[in-house]
């Protein structure tokens, strides 16, 4: 093979479902004329901008998974060497394919009170099964970041909490999950996202910590995995000058970072890949295209995801990099393409899940994370109080009745005759911006409410959204459920007997 060939397979850019036939023939000519090792599947255009360009979705998405399997089989069947598939899928396919199984977040998962690591490693080879049996071979997660900033824009819900011995334990069961289902993981983004102000979508975060901070936290987690043989970590786009000698340079193209630190002190031998190379954090530093591909190729990472250029890249490599260098990295991803099945490719058929079995898990973990978190549930109280019409019950940001409310055997007053009032406060997002998606109107009405009424609060959604509905105490009690999942409406409808 030639070196640019080997070069190629380094290259893993986006192809997306939904597309213009044009845009999927571009996709074929990169196959046939650059001979690009991998894919990393996305929904949309659309889907995929809209962390920059606050567009909200409008098109056709029926048969979103039909389609990915129909395009993977297209792109295979014209590849000399079959495709490395990859995906962004932290809670399962169900984060860019409707219609497919969704698992909780993270920040959901790092919230079980018993055998977190167990169920946790269960949920990784779940997703992991769903996805090796659609034609990935490889997940791009689980997050190792440690979420210590709550303001954290980009991250928050994809970690797995605010301490670090957890997220180490938990990320890493996530990946050992994945790993016994057959696929590939990577703990992600090197060397930790989770102390950020700035979406790296957008603009380049800077972690003003000293090495020695961040050995305790943000370099913690993946220290762990290292120890214990993660074959896959990828490089976040963060600058931390105390690990490049002040230089405020993405962690992504910062060879200190990655060859020196990651490879050389931390002993990490797997592979190494990059954040999606079309992020403004890196993008926009880079105008000469091929420019920044050689940055990350130079920087030591051996899988370039989401570049813009491959083909200037592949040049720009070439000329770079040593014959040498070059069959390093070529090596690493044909044995990882070996040992994940890629070279054995078969046409996929679409396949079926086990709604069923999906569901019986839900129930066992809401049964596990869902949590009373301050004051306490009096079911006899609730019940006597329903019976002489003093019991009120309001919900918020749903469209129609919610499950939880459709299965609440209790006859409700009107709020405003109540003695007592619950109130059910399903999150619209699960991201920061805007409160949460939630009105402040309707922030001050829960607020007011607390203030005049004994409350039970019913949280749905992320718990870091809890500091905008006022003061934990001003509530008699505060169920935190984390998710609006159907079962775990039951399983929170359960508390109240």
């Amino acid at each position: 093979m030639q070196k640019s060939q080997k070069i190629a397979q380094c290259f893993s850019p986006a192809a997306f479902i939904h597309d213009t036939e044009k845009n999927y023939q571009a996709i074929e000519t990169l196959i046939r004329e650059q001979e690009i090792g991998g894919l990393t599947f996305f929904h949309s255009r659309h889907s995929a901008a809209a962390n920059f360009e606050k567009r909200a979705e409008v098109l056709d998405v029926s048969g979103t998974f039909e389609k990915m399997i129909g395009l993977i089989n297209r792109y295979q069947a014209i590849s000399k060497i079959p495709l490395l598939i990859s995906i962004d899928g932290e809670y399962g396919l169900a984060m860019r394919i409707e219609k497919t199984p969704q698992y909780p977040f993270a920040i959901t998962l790092g919230a079980l009170k018993k055998d977190a690591e167990k169920w946790v490693e269960e949920v990784g080879f779940r997703m992991g099964k769903d996805m090796k049996r659609s034609g990935i071979h490889l997940n791009l997660a689980p997050c190792a970041d440690v979420n210590t900033n709550p303001n954290n824009p980009v991250i928050g819900y994809r970690s797995f909490g605010d301490n670090a011995k957890k997220v180490a334990k938990l990320s890493f069961a996530a990946y050992s999950g994945m790993k016994r289902a057959g696929i590939g993981a990577c703990l992600k983004h090197f060397p930790g996202h989770g102390d950020t102000e700035t979406d790296s979508h957008l603009g380049l975060p800077i972690l003003h910590k000293s090495k020695a901070q961040l050995q305790v936290e943000e370099l913690l987690p993946f220290q762990y995995g290292i120890d214990r043989g993660v074959e896959m970590i990828m490089v976040g786009h963060l600058a931390v000058p105390a690990l490049t000698g002040g230089k405020e340079i993405p962690a992504s193209i910062s060879r200190e970072l990655i060859t020196d630190l990651l490879k050389g002190e931390m002993g990490f031998k797997g592979l190494v890949i990059s954040d999606a190379l079309n992020m403004k954090a890196v993008a926009k530093h880079f105008p000469e295209p091929g420019m920044l591909e050689r940055e990350a190729f130079h920087a030591g990472n051996d899988i370039l995801c989401f570049s813009d250029h491959v083909k200037e890249g592949i040049e720009k490599i070439s000329q770079n990099a040593s014959e040498e260098e070059v069959d390093a990295v070529f090596e690493k991803i044909m044995d990882l393409k070996k040992r994940l099945g890629v070279m054995d490719f078969k046409p996929i058929r679409v396949p079926s899940f086990d709604w069923e079995s999906h569901s019986q898990l839900q129930i066992e973990l809401a049964e596990n994370y869902v949590s009373v978190i301050s004051g306490e549930i009096n079911q006899a109280e609730l019940k006597a109080l329903a019976k002489v019409e003093k019991l009120g019950y309001r919900e918020y940001f749903t469209q129609n009745p919610s499950v939880f409310s459709q299965q609440l055997k209790l006859d409700f007053s009107p709020v405003e005759q109540a003695d007592k009032v619950i109130l059910a406060v399903f999150v619209p997002s699960h991201k920061p911006l805007n409160q949460f998606g939630m009105d402040q109107a309707v922030l001050d009405e829960i607020q007011e409410l607390a203030k005049t009424k004994s409350c039970i609060l019913i949280h749905f959604g992320n718990p870091l959204a809890l500091k905008h509905l006022g003061k934990l105490e001003d509530f008699e009690a505060v169920i935190c459920a984390y998710q609006g999942f159907e079962e775990v409406q039951e399983i929170v409808n359960a508390l109240f007997g």
